[in-house]
């Protein structure tokens, strides 16, 4: 039944937090010209959902793109957001169905998102939860996301904020009064490639 509550982590059964990357592989296969069937008869996952599909190799990161709102079908975002990690992400070339099988993939569905209050970035870096909170970094047109699994990478929170401002094109350095951060969680659904692959 079509709902427009957002599909939540803690709102998704774990049999459909499952199904996600298997979703997120046909959907990357069928772009690349090898039909795959999709699993999308569940009912729950037309509901508005925001999800990342992170795509990594032997450990290293090989694509990730994804939403931080609810503006379509969980369904549709998890479709679009793999094909456009294996397709569009800017600092990878596109992935090739060769590729493919030794790829392994991981959708995080998020949580609202939610506005903090600071007066200082000691007061900010003060309430960031490590290994918890994505955090959404913006000032003017300068806007950066770490999803919470960049903690494993990043665990220091001063570290973890110089290079989220990298990430948004300023300083590591740089703050002031109209920074705005926002913090979200996620529910991270992992696929591993099929036995046997490369």
């Amino acid at each position: 039944m079509h709902t427009d509550t957002p599909i939540q982590a803690d709102t998704l059964s774990e049999a459909l937090g499952a199904s996600l990357p298997g979703i997120a592989r046909a959907s990357i296969a069928n772009a690349l010209g090898c039909p795959m069937a999709l699993n999308t008869h569940a009912a729950a996952l037309q509901a508005p959902g925001a999800s990342f599909v992170t795509l990594t190799q032997h450990g290293q990161l090989r694509g990730c793109i994804g939403s931080l709102q609810a503006r379509r079908s969980l369904l549709a975002d998890v479709q679009a957001n793999a094909v456009a990690a294996a397709l569009q992400d800017t600092r990878f070339a596109p992935l090739t169905l060769k590729e493919l099988p030794g790829t392994e993939i991981e959708v995080s569905v998020l949580s609202p998102m939610q506005p903090m209050h600071f007066t200082s970035e000691a007061d900010a870096l003060a309430q960031l939860r490590p290994g918890v909170d994505g955090v959404v970094f913006e000032f003017g047109p300068y806007r950066s996301t770490f999803l919470p699994q960049v903690w494993e990478q990043l665990p220091d929170v001063r570290e973890f904020m110089a290079h989220l401002k990298r990430k948004a094109g300023l300083s590591a350095e740089f703050w002031d009064a109209d920074v705005r951060l926002q913090r979200y969680t996620v529910h991270p659904w992992h696929e591993h490639p099929p036995a046997g692959s490369a």
